[in-house]
């Protein structure tokens, strides 16, 4: 039996038990609260706690530490469960038994490289829209971020029984698309040496001149040889390819991929904006008033209504984003959608969920994950210019100081919704203060062990479990165990950087077995039941490694 079936065994007889104290007239008649356990921080406690006598308190009015007994009282027996205590203010503490335990070692290592996966997406389709950069300059941290949230996620949720697909929404149409392509050819003429201006609103980084020599290199001087309004769309069509595989080279730099780049402009051409804006015009949920098209959106509930369409007939982006979500969830079918956005967007998601419900499609299968603000730092000072530029700092250049793998796990490391600082200097350090330097470290340790056991010639497939039973191999194997559970957390609450946090707590739980407990000994029989319980944290710690992307080391 999984840790998730325990349980889930736990949480029913803790509501069988309340039923029971309800049938006894110990307990009044009410609508249960859902029945939840937790781990208790101090591992004396148990394995469990819940602390459903404290919901349960204000409506029964009563003691919460009575109901607490009253529940436990009548709590049935389950092999897996060695102990069932009662703590103030009024929590019930489980404890497992130690065979039950020890025995997760043996089914670990049979799963092999499928351990933690679980079927709580049972097969549905997900799509995981991110990153999704305008592409008209380079990637910069915050895309990072978001880059290696999606991406992660994306890895958790097929873990967890989803099919998932990763999706780059490329915004290749409408105006900052014509402020692109204007620029380029401003700059492709001022390399040439002829006199230009950049557009008002125009993209003066130093990649475009860059880019301006690249084409001009290929191409020479042909653009200057054709009327203008030709050229500028050839050009930009140029810059445009150029930029997506700048972009995507950046993003393979983290291991980041996408099974679909979906193109903007296919909205227009492929009918799906014309479909939309009908179907909203059919619904009564356009109105035409000064000079534009106006989403109707306060007949839903929102405080204002929004422009669709401008007064010169050209769509907003919220518009391209109306066509693009009913294609996701009507004409692909996806069943659930999740969008990661910069925190510049956060005031576009109620108004999203509102036409979706205009379009009769479900808001709830929406949604959308706001990805905060990066901070660069090296040691206390704060980064603000890049050397190489003089403009703000790319992806790229933290990539190549710090590399990949310092990168995925820092982003992880903060919940999307927090702001977060990036130390340079703290993620290059070869010490346990540095926690990608900590978490790899012990894969490489645990790797050592297993070498060692090979060069001894030593065959464990025998090893008699039961004999781990030390405070710290408990301890180790009750962090191995968890990871089923932290992929189900994550299935349900959106939030990968849960599997940071699991990484440092296996880490440091697996550092100080090593400390307490010698592996390899004279004493063969307790050493080949060791290197099963190593053998798991490997397993473990790999599988963790490889869900946030991350290179598994053997040696350091």
């Amino acid at each position: 039996m999984s840790i998730l079936e325990v349980k889930r065994r736990i949480i029913g007889l803790l509501t069988d038990a309340i039923h029971q104290a309800q049938q006894d007239g110990k307990l009044p008649a009410l609508d249960l609260p859902e029945v939840t356990l937790e781990h208790p921080q101090n591992t004396a406690h148990g394995d469990y706690a819940a602390n459903i006598p404290l919901k349960l308190a204000k409506p029964a009015r009563m003691n919460p530490l009575a109901i607490a007994k009253e529940i436990a009282s009548r709590i049935s027996s389950a092999p897996e469960i060695a102990r069932i205590d009662v703590a103030p203010p009024g929590f019930i503490n489980i404890t497992v038994t130690n065979d039950w335990l020890t025995q997760q070692v043996e089914s670990i290592l049979r799963a092999e490289d499928k351990y933690g996966t679980i079927d709580f997406g049972k097969n549905r389709k997900v799509q995981i829209e991110f990153v999704s950069v305008n592409p008209t300059g380079p990637l910069h941290v915050g895309h990072g971020r978001g880059a290696i949230l999606g991406s992660t996620l994306a890895n958790v949720l097929n873990f967890a029984g989803y099919r998932c697909e990763k999706e780059y929404y490329i915004n290749d149409a409408g105006a900052q698309m014509n402020a692109f392509y204007n620029s380029l050819y401003a700059r492709y003429k001022q390399s040439l040496g002829q006199d230009a201006a950049m557009p008002e609103n125009g993209y003066i980084g130093s990649y475009m001149i860059d880019m301006a020599k690249e084409i001009i290199a290929e191409k020479s001087d042909r653009f200057l040889k054709m009327p203008e309004p030709e050229a500028v769309k050839e050009i930009g069509q140029i810059g445009l390819t150029k930029m997506l595989a700048s972009l995507k080279a950046d993003l393979e730099m983290l291991d980041v991929t996408f099974d679909v780049w979906f193109s903007e402009k296919s909205l227009f051409t492929g009918g799906q904006y014309k479909h939309v804006i009908t179907m909203l015009k059919e619904k009564g949920y356009l109105a035409e008033r000064d000079d534009a098209t106006w989403f109707v959106s306060t007949a839903l509930g929102e405080d204002k209504d929004n422009v669709i369409v401008r007064g010169d007939g050209t769509p907003t982006y919220f518009a391209s984003d109306i066509a693009y979500h009913y294609n996701k969830f009507v004409e692909r079918g996806f069943d659930k959608v999740i969008d990661i956005w910069g925190a510049d967007h956060q005031g576009h998601v109620s108004r999203m969920k509102a036409v979706l419900e205009a379009l009769d499609i479900d808001p709830a299968r929406l949604t959308v994950l706001i990805s905060q603000m990066v901070t660069l730092r090296r040691g206390g000072e704060l980064v603000k210019i890049s050397k190489r530029t003089g403009e703000i700092i790319t992806l790229q250049e933290v990539v190549n100081e710090v590399g990949p793998d310092a990168c995925r796990f820092i982003f992880l490391s903060r919940s999307a919704d927090a702001q977060m600082d990036f130390d340079l200097e703290l993620a290059k350090k070869e010490s346990s203060e540095n926690p990608v330097y900590y978490v790899q470290y012990a894969h490489a340790r645990i790797a050592s062990i297993i070498r060692l056991a090979e060069e001894k010639k030593l065959d464990f497939s025998n090893g008699d479990i039961a004999l781990l039973t030390t405070e710290s191999e408990l301890a180790l194997i009750r962090g191995i165990i968890r990871l089923p559970e932290v992929i189900e957390i994550i299935a349900q609450t959106l939030e990968p950087h849960h599997l940071a946090y699991y990484a440092q707590e296996l880490a440091t739980v697996f550092h100080s077995f090593y400390k307490d407990c010698r592996v390899v000994t004279d004493d063969e029989a307790l050493t080949k039941a060791r290197l099963k319980l190593v053998q798991a944290a490997q397993i473990t710690l790999a599988q963790t490694l490889r869900l946030m992307g991350m290179s598994v080391l053997d040696r350091m």
